[in-house]
């Protein structure tokens, strides 16, 4: 009974956190030149100087820490599109949003991300 107690206070615990506490952790890109000025998944604009990013699943207008593994750096970005399309990436960012991580001759960075 003690150990289904202690499991069922843990399994609780986990779901009060704030969804910022889970992370996910993966390879991120970065788009733009092609796609700017372009209509996002979400019917804006794309502006590739932006703090946006395309992810598969977080409903559009998420706001999402993205932290360079290898850096720390890291930007606030807002989910606007749809992606990436190149499976085993969690993440597509724009330019900008890149650019303040990591250098975009890079193409890819190791990062993580969490909801805020």
């Amino acid at each position: 009974m003690l150990r289904f107690l202690s499991a069922s206070l843990i399994v609780s615990a986990f779901a009060l956190l704030p969804s910022s506490a889970l992370a996910r952790c993966g390879d991120a890109s970065w788009y733009g030149p092609g796609f700017h000025g372009g209509t996002t998944a979400n019917g804006e604009r794309f502006d590739s100087r932006a703090m946006t990013a395309a992810h598969r699943s977080l409903p559009f207008g998420s706001r999402v820490r993205v932290t360079n593994q290898d850096t720390g750096r890291s930007v606030v970005i807002r989910i606007n599109d749809d992606g990436p399309a190149i499976p085993g990436r969690i993440i597509d960012l724009s330019e900008g949003a890149f650019a303040r991580i990591a250098s975009l001759d890079r193409g890819i960075a190791r990062v993580c991300i969490s909801r805020v």
